[in-house]
């Protein structure tokens, strides 16, 4: 057996290292973090190559007494805590004090700091691990960090790397991030000498999406408040439209930290269930205030990753702020005949040496003769000379309804036009619908309704479905489901995972209005059936069922045999291609009246659409 032997100290940095930075987008995180930890307000990161041969971090915080400079760079030094005990409230970022020493153990950092008390600046090298130069240098307040050639010292790390433009993609989405989750921080990111991300710093977090994302999310977004307690979540969420194949558009921060949580995840996207298609995923933007000692962000050496003391309370907040917020919107999809193509604003690259210009460049924000900061300022939306300008926004749909207001305030009273505009009816009120004029049905699946200079488009079919869904749903939690005998009864052979999901949800099946026993060897027999599967294939309909459950990977919850019987009962909705009279429709649209979310039906398609009067001019040419 090999002999026993103590590590020396650099093998133990370097294995280290290999926990916290694994890429240069963990260098960026790390150094940024310390940034904002040191009350910074203004944070530019610079790199080259991805980050592998060059990353520059400059801010205006705190800076570093010259005296404690060397002892940054040692294992398990930390300002942000004293004992175990403060790791049960620590608030900071960055806490460790694991991030510098192992950024130093692979790779050639430079320090260059300053206090604001202090005279003069200290200039620090370190180079794997070893000390080099400590020196006093002239530099402003702050504190400037550059990393060079990381992974130097261990190229076999190095070759595991993706591309320069791969690992560049890494940092600018964390960037992203950052500048979200700290919207009264100015954040600078520059790549290859091209400036990618700038921020103001003006605290208005519409603006930064705005930035970021660009007008199609700005412009449909749903703002979230709650609070319970010390527990509190703020922000934005995106329309069910604006939906991506992937949760990259899932963003939420923890008392102003970028974490992910499989708990949060799972409330968003029930919050979003009834709203959205399969494998379709909501835009969010959400802020968590939550009591330090009530969560573990001690988990991993990222901090990505988290516990919470009170998951309940934290799923059902989310849950509640984001299904409360869609349920107040009303979000029938407004279609355009023609697809303008959006402005893309260019950012001028800024040569920027060694960032001795930039807080002097820096210029605070315009100000409006009320006091406020100019809302749509990074909107590109110029102050108006009138109301003319504004109304013509409204009536090209070039803004949204939220943006109406933002404008008004650069300019004198609102007119009629845009009051009326602010004052549009519901489309789904009964006070609306004694406005309706049914024109009629198309290609026998879709209805035609005029309303408040728009044409809405119904869905029979998916109106339908939403519906008999709705139906169900009341049914089974009001306990007046009905069940349907079946003379003879149906049988069915059943595998043994089979067998095991309907031992799992016999219950279930029971209090749905099924009845089923044993028949024998792997047989079953159905005896009854819910009375709102009667006249469908039920055998097929109750195979889909159990390959549904059998497919799950998380079916221990009840509610997900409640919600996809009553998703497969919807098959017992009209068809399209199917004639309906002008009182059919009349009492499908009273049906939608009754429903929490009548916008899209269980599998997440809209139930309705519109059109505005002046699309269909600007199509004629009628308007220019």
């Amino acid at each position: 057996m090999p002999k026993i032997q103590v590590l020396d100290q650099n093998t133990i940095n370097q294995i280290a290292a290999g926990e916290v930075v694994e890429r240069p987008q963990a260098v960026v995180k790390e150094l940024v973090e310390n940034s904002i930890d040191a009350k910074a307000n203004a944070i530019t990161v610079e790199i080259k190559s991805g980050g592998i041969d060059f990353i520059r971090v400059t801010d205006n915080g705190f800076g570093i007494d010259r005296e404690d400079v060397p002892n940054m760079f040692l294992r398990h030094s930390t300002s942000k805590i004293r004992t175990a005990i403060d790791l049960i409230n620590v608030s900071s970022l960055g806490f460790r004090g694991e991030a510098l020493s192992s950024i130093a153990a692979v790779a050639q950092v430079e320090l260059i700091t300053k206090t604001k008390d202090s005279l003069t600046g200290t200039r620090y090298q370190i180079e794997g691990g070893k000390a080099r130069d400590l020196e006093e240098i002239g530099c402003p307040n702050g504190t400037t960090l550059i990393v060079r050639n990381l992974f130097f010292n261990t190229p076999a790390r190095k070759k595991f790397l993706k591309s320069p433009n791969t690992e560049a993609g890494y940092i600018s989405d964390l960037m992203n991030r950052l500048a979200a989750s700290h919207p009264h921080i100015s954040f600078k990111f520059i790549n290859n000498n091209k400036v990618k991300l700038h921020t103001s710093g003006n605290g208005n977090v519409k603006d930064i999406i705005y930035n970021i994302y660009g007008r199609d999310i700005a412009f449909n977004l749903i703002p979230v408040e709650a609070q319970k307690g010390d527990l509190k979540i703020s922000g934005y969420i995106g329309d069910p439209k604006i939906s991506r194949g992937n949760r990259s558009y899932e963003n939420y921060f923890l008392n102003g930290r970028y974490i992910k949580s499989s708990l949060i995840t799972k409330a968003i996207e029930d919050a979003y269930k009834p709203y959205t298609m399969n494998h379709k995923y909501p835009f969010t933007s959400l802020h968590i205030q939550i009591e330090p000692s009530l969560v573990d962000v001690n988990v991993h050496p990222t901090k990505l990753e988290v516990r919470f003391k009170n998951s309940d309370e934290i799923y059902e907040m989310i849950f509640d702020g984001i299904r409360g917020a869609l349920r107040n919107k009303e979000l029938i999809s407004q279609v355009k005949l023609v697809e303008e193509k959006e402005e893309v604003k260019e950012i001028k690259n800024v040569a920027e040496p060694f960032e001795v210009n930039r807080r002097a460049s820096q210029n605070p924000p315009i100000q409006n003769p009320s006091g406020h900061n100019l809302p749509s300022q990074s909107l590109g939306i110029e102050k108006p000379k009138d109301l003319s300008y504004v109304e013509k926004q409204v009536k090209e749909d070039q803004i949204s309804q939220t943006e109406i207001g933002k404008l008004q305030e650069l300019v004198s009273e609102p007119t009629k036009f845009i009051k009326e505009e602010l004052e549009q009816l519901s489309f789904l009120t009964e006070e609306s619908v004694k406005e309706h004029r049914i024109i009629g049905q198309v290609f026998a699946t879709y209805w035609l309704i005029e309303f408040d200079e728009k044409l809405y488009i119904i869905d029979q079919h998916a109106a339908h479905e939403k519906v008999l869904y709705e139906k169900i749903m009341k049914d089974f939690k009001g306990k007046t489901i009905t069940s349907q005998n079946l003379n003879p009864p149906i049988v069915i052979t059943f595998s043994m995972r089979e067998q095991e999901v309907l031992e799992q949800y016999f219950d279930e099946f029971k209090n749905l209005g099924f009845e089923i026993e044993e028949f024998g060897g792997n047989e079953y027999a159905i005896r009854a059936i819910p009375s709102d599967l009667d006249g469908l294939a039920q055998k097929d309909i109750f195979m889909e069922l159990i390959d549904n459950l059998t497919g799950e990977v998380y079916n221990q919850e009840p509610d997900i045999l409640i919600d996809k019987i009553a998703t497969i009962s919807c098959k017992a909705a009209v068809k399209g291609n199917q004639r309906l009279s002008t009182r059919e429709v009349h009492e499908l649209i009273g049906l939608l009246l009754e429903l929490e979310n009548p916008y899209y039906c269980p599998h997440g398609r809209p139930t309705m659409i519109s059109l505005t009067k002046y699309e269909l001019e600007k199509k004629f040419k009628r308007v220019l």
